[in-house]
């Protein structure tokens, strides 16, 4: 091994949007920080890349909702290229019947749209939205919060644990609510307000976006409602494209935190944290044997990849490694990108030209479509007819592709990590894209023709690509039993770990998954604060030493 003479306060290890996010502020507090990421180009699943010759695809993550406001505003993204289009409609829904209507972000023109398929469903739309609303009111504060081990083993601990005591009690009967809605499957919720198939069917897609689970299955309704927390342009909930892609989210902060002193390093792979005999974290060792010594790491990597595979069995407690294996990680996701010669032209609201039809196309026709689909991917199969949420950036982003070309990138589910017949290299990717160039081209005729170019990405081929375990896109499954002071474990809810030194940042910890930056965030929180103390206690240990010197 060859060290590169570095010695820095702090190394994170991953250089996704959390590792920066964490790196960013780390910096601002005036540690020497140094973000070592493994590929050629920082993000983690937050990327554009040039899949095409001159179309820049956001090839994993796709709109941005969930990031942080506090955290653009303190590291003035948009001083740094971070700018969102947002999307109003939501998206267009359209059905089998050659029906279809616009998701607005006003509530009532929402409202309305739906009325127009079912005017019971209409009414019924505002008091749902309300009722999600104020349940994301309650749960926004608990994001930024340091989930106490429920073992209670310190005092900040006790102390948070205190906090939330009261926090619960003076929100008793709206947290009755939310214990019920997360238990709750995302079909139960919606047949509390809907009668039509077709709208139930449309508004589910939120509930079960990355879930290893249906929209029957118990706890969707959560999924639906995390999806809900999130803020764009000041529209709750809303969501839109990032200019330039994905990437200009991570471009913005990596940008952030090397103004605040940052160093960041692609093409850096960490195999390995280094721990003393003493077991505390003294740097890392990267894959072409150099080692970096550092007093703090930071690993914005999987939990189960942190633990294990760069720290090892080893160095951890009784139990904790069999905990990290029982983090489910599983994933009926799939990403399908495709270069096309012109937009969809949908039987539901016809027109080749942009139309508000066009940003964001949700195929979801009904909950038993749905349901459907998560049974063919339970047994090993692609969904005869999957959930497609396609949406087409270059509607509010031309530059992203050569003039007159549009780029469409669907998040697609449910295809399973592992086919019961056949693999992934041998046919597996094609039959995915033409599953999803058929259902899409039932909806608009032209689509299938329209297609010049298309990327398969399968649940293998994101864990493969990103270290995303198991293809998951939240780093773990969004369950009651894996949140907040159980996400991963409870040993490590707090972003600590029983490794002194090493912190863990990626969305495997609080609050979760989407591209919110909160996790980085709140970990930098913890880290600052233990860096801080000891530095305290340094300090008093040195006045000591110099008294008795001077006796």
């Amino acid at each position: 091994m060859v060290s590169d003479g570095l010695r820095c306060d702090a190394v994170v290890v991953g250089g996704g949007h959390n590792g920066l996010v964490c790196a960013a502020y780390l910096a601002r507090a005036g540690l020497k920080t140094v973000v070592l990421e493994r590929r050629h180009l920082v993000g983690g699943a937050a990327v554009t890349e040039e899949v095409w010759p001159g179309y820049k695809v956001s090839t994993a993550s796709y709109v941005v909702s969930l990031l942080s406001a506090r955290i653009v505003r303190e590291l003035n993204l948009p001083k740094y290229g971070y700018h969102v289009y947002p999307l109003d409609p939501a998206y267009f829904a359209p059905f089998e019947d050659g029906s279809g209507f616009l998701l607005w972000d006003d509530p009532g023109l929402a409202a309305e749209e739906i009325g127009k398929i079912n005017p019971q469903d209409g009414r019924a739309y505002l008091e749902y939205n309300r009722e999600l609303a104020e349940l994301a009111e309650l749960v926004q504060p608990l994001l930024y919060r340091r989930p106490p081990d429920p073992g209670v083993r310190s005092f900040a601990d006790v102390l948070e644990a205190l906090s939330l005591g009261r926090y619960a009690f003076g929100n008793r009967k709206s947290i009755s609510r939310l214990v019920d809605l997360m238990t709750m499957s995302c079909a139960d919720f919606l047949e509390r307000y809907f009668v039509d198939e077709r709208i139930k069917g449309a508004l589910a897609p939120g509930g079960v976006i990355g879930m290893w689970g249906g929209p029957m299955s118990p706890g969707s309704a959560y999924v639906l409602l995390h999806h809900r927390m999130g803020e764009t342009d000041g529209v709750t909930g809303g969501w839109g494209f990032v200019r330039g892609g994905m990437g200009g989210v991570s471009e913005a902060i990596a940008a952030s935190a090397r103004a605040a002193g940052a160093e960041i390093r692609t093409n850096a792979e960490v195999v390995a944290v280094d721990v003393s005999e003493g077991g505390r974290a003294t740097g890392v060792t990267l894959a072409d044997g150099t080692t970096l010594e550092a007093g703090l790491v930071i690993s914005g990597a999987h939990p189960e990849t942190t633990l294990l595979s760069l720290v090892g069995e080893g160095h951890l407690p009784s139990g904790l490694a069999d905990e990290l294996r029982g983090f489910r990680s599983r994933s009926p996701s799939a990403k399908v990108n495709f270069a096309l010669s012109e937009l969809p032209d949908l039987t539901a609201m016809p027109g080749k030209d942009l139309g508000p039809q066009h940003p964001e196309i949700m195929i979801s026709p009904t909950l038993e479509y749905l349901e459907k689909a998560w049974d063919d991917a339970k047994y090993g199969r692609v969904s005869e007819g999957p959930m497609i949420d396609a949406v087409i950036p270059t509607t509010k982003d031309p530059t992203i592709a050569p003039e007159g070309k549009h780029i469409m990138t669907c998040f697609v589910q449910y295809v399973p990590y592992e086919l019961r017949d056949g693999s992934w290299d041998d046919g597996g990717r094609d039959l995915v894209a033409e599953r999803v160039t058929d259902k899409l081209t039932e909806f608009a005729p032209n689509f299938r023709d329209s297609v010049i170019e298309r990327q398969v990405l399968s649940p293998y081929d994101l864990e493969q690509r990103f270290g995303l375990i198991g293809g998951n896109i939240f780093q773990g499954e969004m369950s009651l039993d894996q949140l907040f002071s159980f996400r991963p474990t409870p040993e490590l809810a707090g972003y600590k770990t029983p490794v002194d030194g090493l912190y863990l940042c990626g969305s495997g910890t609080h609050p979760g998954g989407g591209v919110m930056g909160i996790p980085g965030y709140n970990a930098s929180k913890v880290v600052l604060a233990d860096h801080k103390n000891a530095e305290r206690r340094r300090r008093i240990r040195e006045r000591i030493s110099r008294s008795y010197s001077r006796r």
